[in-house]
């Protein structure tokens, strides 16, 4: 409140200086904006907006030159810049993103690395990476603000240039400087044969020194290039380098051979004749070397040695996994078979121990450690970034406990995630990481770690949210069904009419929920005898048999249809079973049952092996299988005979037509609040027209922030139209333009408005009537753009029609909605 109460009295300020300023407001407007845009990591996929030109001369004739505003104008302007930007304040702390943006949803509690880099700490973890600085303030380095991977294995950071080198599993590189990213892929790209990956990397003198099993690769980081590699094996093979230092006259190669040194001056670091393996040591790898003061200190086995091979520090009770040098101090990160975890900060003369770190639940496996802002930091693999002084400080950046293969169900714009998973052969894989929700920006979980009630509960695969109420019900796949209320959870298996699977009877495995029209909740029992199950609201369940035989009898995820029937898919290359139950659950005489598989006659699916269905908004079936998808448009018909059968819908891709994703694995089908569908595939995401006929969007881990082109789930928030995506990496999510109409035209907002100077991005009309004709019109009533929302929610670029730049000013906009009434709903204030 505080805040919005500042931002009030500074735009009282802006008014009483617009009144005054009269026909320059339009300058005032350009400076506040100038003086409040957020600063961010330029990305690679959407360009900075270029400074705008002011006074410039607009195109077209809809519009006249820009007209210095009257004094009234000026006061109206002002005053909707005064609500417009209060309320903006207010909201200032909202997580949600802009149309068109993405987020990543990813862990941060795997800390693999720390270093200082003077005025911020950086910590890389096995996702990203984030810093701190003096202020304690997070930012976070994702592919969603500029970088170019995911998937970190080590970091480094270059004195000379001030430039962050971050290096990914896959050999990628990226070079970090005041937020610009640039990316050096020669190694991923480079079909050079032998082992790639970079295990460490040493900064030089605006050289980059990366360590990999082919040797030593040199990476130019004012050229963002490699401009050599250095295979020193004993007789000019590759050879695995683990780590990399100087003292300014030699080079130091710690090696899978032992520990070799070059003359920094040597005309050709390429030849491995070059290089001189020092005999001090006994032969043998040297896992790490680095330099101390004026010392080279080299770990081989659990044992540190100085350069004329005598013993700096040893404990046979305490194995070193990682050394790490700062401020002339050696810190030794140390852990036993047993789990005992600490650091050591060790003295350079003498290698006296100056500090032991060690606290329970904080160290638990240090991976790294450095000494910055007079404290040390110690990255942690279990317990994330920590800054020790005469207390602990944890720095975690919020979000998931980790990846997740299971349902995504968004209900009251929570987003619940299902995190166990089976693999392709249906076999549960003991993931016991629960349930996660993500709502108003954070994310929390319950899962066998942190909840007593679920440690003999592995393998959430499925999830639905019961709509009488806020409760969530889950299906764990081996361990039953689990219903989350509040901070109460009930089980069912032996007390329900759940089965264990045959040959498995301590296995009670659910793999599909759905909620029908009635409030019956539906289950799949996967391998059990009778493996449909219903929970009437009444709480008293019913088994059924399904009268056709089907491998395993297997079943997993379950629909409801507009006339209250259920699709059952059946993996493993059954198909889908249709179901009616009548009037009642209860009586069988009236229950009608459909088996649908691929071939003319048999429900003409694209294929048996069937992975998702879904509902779209005119009632039709959409089935994902292994070789596109299948279209039931005649749901309601589905047992008149066997006439009413999927069609197999023809796309237009670039200039060729084709069955809607032929021999594409559709493995997750989502509907947003446009009738569009989200399709997820081993390939990336398509958006494609409500009829299927048209490809809108497509994105993958090259062309946009999403994580992996293996996507498991998709789920749309149909109040934002935010859509979610559980990929093999991780989860992120893209705020798309299409909304529900839950408010029906009784209160419609603008985001941004006013709109700034210089703004590229898309202006979001929020509240409209369902599906509604959109007009933008000037204050005379002249049409500037037309457009038809999406579900709830227009959009415009702010151009005009003919996609030309239009002036300063108050804009109307009015609706239409389905009996043809049009009225204004809103006002747009555009600042050039």
């Amino acid at each position: 409140m505080g805040h919005c109460l500042q931002g009030l009295f500074f735009q009282l300020k802006i008014v009483t200086r617009a009144i005054r300023m009269g026909n320059n407001a339009h300058q005032l407007a350009q400076q506040m904006f100038d003086e409040t845009k957020p600063n961010r990591l330029i990305s690679k996929y959407q360009k900075p907006p270029k400074a705008p030109q002011r006074n410039q001369q607009l195109n077209g004739a809809s519009q006249p030159k820009i007209q210095l505003w009257t004094n009234a104008r000026t006061i109206i302007v002002a005053l909707l810049l005064l609500s417009c930007f209060c309320h903006q304040t207010c909201l200032s702390q909202s997580p949600l993103q802009p149309i068109g943006q993405w987020r990543e949803h990813l862990n941060y509690n795997n800390a693999i690395q720390v270093l200082n880099a003077g005025n911020k700490v950086f910590c890389a973890t096995t996702n990203n990476v984030y810093s701190v600085d003096a202020t304690n303030t997070i930012e976070r380095y994702s592919k969603v603000n500029g970088l170019n991977d995911i998937g970190v294995s080590t970091i480094g950071f270059d004195e000379a240039s001030r430039q962050l080198v971050v290096v990914y599993n896959n050999s990628n590189v990226d070079v970090i400087k005041d937020r610009v990213v640039k990316n050096i892929s020669d190694i991923k790209r480079s079909t050079l044969s032998g082992n790639k990956n970079i295990s460490s990397v040493y900064c030089l003198n605006r050289k980059a020194y990366l360590c990999s099993g082919l040797g030593v690769i040199v990476a130019d980081l004012e050229r963002f290039e490699i401009s050599d590699t250095w295979q020193i094996g004993s007789s000019g093979q590759q050879v695995k380098v683990n780590a990399f230092t100087s003292d300014n006259q030699f080079f130091y190669a710690a090696t899978n051979e032992g520990l070799k040194r070059a003359n920094v001056n040597a005309s050709n670091l390429a030849d491995y004749k070059n290089w001189t393996l020092i005999n001090t040591l006994t032969p043998g790898a040297v896992r790490m070397v680095v330099r101390c003061a004026d010392k080279i200190i080299s770990l081989k086995n659990d044992s540190l040695f100085a350069m004329d091979g005598s013993l700096f520090y040893a404990d046979a009770a305490w194995p070193i996994v990682n050394i790490s040098t700062s401020e002339n101090k050696l810190l030794i990160c140390q852990r036993t078979i047993q789990g005992a975890s600490r650091v050591l900060v060790v003295l350079s003369s003498g290698g006296t121990i100056e500090k032991i770190l060690a606290q329970s639940g904080v160290i638990s496996f240090p991976y790294n450690a450095t000494i910055a802002q007079n404290a040390v930091w110690v990255a942690d693999y279990f317990g994330g970034l920590s800054k020790f002084t005469s207390t602990v400080e944890r720095f975690i950046p919020n979000g998931p406990p980790a990846t997740a293969n299971g349902d995504l169900v968004v209900t009251n714009q929570t987003l619940y995630v299902a995190a166990g998973e089976v693999n392709n052969a249906w076999n549960y894989q003991f993931n016991r990481n629960g349930i996660y929700n993500f709502a108003n920006g954070n994310w929390s979980y319950k899962g066998a770690f942190n909840t007593p009630a679920l440690d003999t509960v592995p393998d959430f695969v499925t999830l639905a949210a019961d709509p009488r109420n806020n409760s969530l019900w889950a299906g764990s796949y081996g361990g039953g069904l689990a219903r989350f209320e509040g901070n109460s959870i009930n089980l069912y298996k032996q007390n329900s009419s759940l089965q264990p699977a045959i040959g498995d009877p301590l296995s009670y495995r659910v793999s599909g929920l759905a909620f029908d029209q009635q409030n019956n909740l539906w289950i799949s029992n996967y391998g059990a005898l009778q493996n449909l199950s219903v929970r009437k609201p009444d709480g008293t369940f019913k088994s059924f048999a399904i009268p056709f035989f089907h491998f395993e009898n297997a079943v997993s995820q379950l629909l409801t249809d507009d006339a209250n029937q259920l699709w059952i898919v059946s993996p493993r290359g059954n198909g889908v079973f249709v179901y009616n139950h009548g009037a009642s659950a209860d009586n069988l005489n009236d229950d009608q049952w459909r088996y649908l598989r691929a071939g003319k006659g048999n429900g003409n699916l694209p294929d048996n092996n069937v992975f998702c269905v879904a509902k779209d908004k005119d009632g039709f079936i959409w089935i994902g299988t292994s070789k596109g998808i299948g279209i039931v448009q005649c749901a309601s018909d589905i047992f008149k005979g066997n006439s009413c059968e999927a069609i197999l819908p023809v796309s237009q891709q670039d200039r060729f037509a084709g069955y809607l994703f032929q021999n594409e694995e559709v493995r997750t089908i989502a509907v947003d609040a446009a009738n569009r569908k989200w399709i997820g595939t081993r390939n990336g995401v398509w958006l494609i027209s409500a009829d299927g006929d048209k490809t809108l969007a497509r994105f993958t881990e090259d062309n946009s922030p999403l994580l992996s082109n293996d996507v498991n789930k998709i789920a749309i928030d149909p109040k934002t139209g935010e859509v979610y995506f559980s990929t093999f990496k991780g989860i992120c999510s893209y705020r798309s333009t299409a909304v529900e109409a839950l408010n029906e035209g009784k209160e419609v907002l603008v985001f941004p408005n006013p709109v700034p100077p210089g703004y590229k991005g898309t202006i979001a009309i929020k509240g409209l009537p369902k599906n509604a004709v959109v007009k933008i019109a000037e204050l005379n009533g002249r049409l500037v753009f037309q457009t038809r929302a999406l579900g709830g929610q227009a959009v415009w670029n702010g151009l005009n029609y003919k996609g030309e730049t239009i002036a300063s000013g108050v804009y109307l906009v009015l609706a239409k909605d389905d009996t043809g009434t049009e009225k204004l709903v809103t006002k747009i204030v555009l600042v050039k």
